[in-house]
């Protein structure tokens, strides 16, 4: 009796996930089937590597408290076919840098991305704010009050992190005011940049490949 009340809860959170569509919090979940959050979140997490496992079409994210169905990232191409979807384009380097940054020194303004970077960043931080990798959070109490930014759930879900706990550590980015890349993404001094990340360049040590897409530059 107790499996199948068990698979009935199973079965019910599935249902509240696939009619809710968005990242749902997990104390509604709790709310919704009168139960406690330990015992809500055994069953998330139970379920989530099922589907993991089993290597169904489906997966279960978790994103800080909230958790979302999705498709998974192995059948993209043909999801894609079935909806005719066009497939975007990948996010360029400057937008990987300018995400960079504002992933690891969040919340920042602007111009501390374009001093790091030594180029005007308005242009890419638009392209981020319309892709909802990024959002406006507030003002800095200086005289002008420029804006702060920082990433959002999108972004977690985009680059398959459960918080901003999970992004590895890089190379400071710091500095003296400018991020220095060679040609082909690498920050300078790259034997320092494996030691710390094991990952080719920043880029890639902070975002490894997950298929997220957004607009060329």
């Amino acid at each position: 009796m107790e499996s199948m009340e068990m698979k009935e809860i199973e079965s019910a959170i599935e249902g509240i996930l696939f009619a809710s569509g968005e990242p749902l919090p997990v104390d509604r979940i709790c709310v919704a089937l009168d139960m406690d959050r330990p015992t809500v979140e055994q069953v998330l997490q139970k379920l989530m590597d099922y589907y993991a496992y089993e290597r169904r079409g489906i997966r279960l994210l978790r994103i800080e408290d909230s958790w979302q169905l999705c498709s998974a990232p192995d059948y993209a191409d043909v999801i894609r076919r079935a909806f005719e979807i066009r497939k975007p384009a990948k996010l360029s380097q400057p937008a990987l840098e300018v995400l960079t940054i504002i992933a690891y020194y969040q919340p920042t303004t602007r111009a501390y991305v374009d001093q790091i970077r030594g180029v005007d960043s308005a242009y890419t931080m638009g392209l981020l704010l319309d892709r909802k990798l990024i959002e406006e959070c507030g003002r800095l109490q200086v005289p002008g009050r420029p804006r702060l930014y920082r990433t959002t759930k999108q972004f977690l879900r985009a680059f398959h992190l459960s918080s901003l706990d999970d992004l590895p550590e890089i190379p400071d980015l710091g500095g003296e005011g400018q991020m220095r890349l060679t040609e082909d993404g690498q920050i300078v001094d790259p034997a320092e940049a494996a030691e710390v990340t094991g990952a080719d360049t920043p880029e890639e040590a902070a975002f490894p490949e997950s298929g997220t897409e957004a607009p060329e530059e």
